[in-house]
């Protein structure tokens, strides 16, 4: 079992920045990705952002020269760096991790951007 703790979360005025942590602990194994995704009310859970243990990251297009996945293996967490935020990006944000076949979640991190 793999447990995930986001925390970082907030309200935030159009334009400014928030940053997302997000701790591993329990069974995984070394090689695994991480990753945020994120649910607006009344629509679908979409990646946002997604990072390997080996650094590669891909981004959605919504958030590409705003937001900056990155993690640190040694404490098994993953950041999300968000800049230049809008209103549409307001959502609950949740952390993923696929180990061993399998993927775990975070409870979510609400982020609302007021306008």
């Amino acid at each position: 079992q793999v447990q995930l703790v986001e925390s970082g979360g907030g309200l935030v005025q159009a334009g400014g920045s928030l940053r997302l942590s997000c701790a591993a602990s329990g069974s995984m194994f070394s090689t695994n990705a991480m990753g945020w995704h994120r649910q607006a009310p009344g629509k679908q859970r979409d990646l946002v952002a997604h990072i390997t243990s080996g650094g590669s990251t891909n981004y959605a297009d919504s958030v590409k020269g705003r937001f900056t996945i990155s993690r640190d293996n040694a404490k098994n967490t993953v950041y999300l760096q968000m800049n230049s935020l809008k209103p549409e990006d307001t959502a609950v944000y949740y952390c993923k991790i696929i180990t061993g076949g399998r993927q775990y979640w975070g409870q979510g991190t609400q982020v609302t951007v007021s306008s």
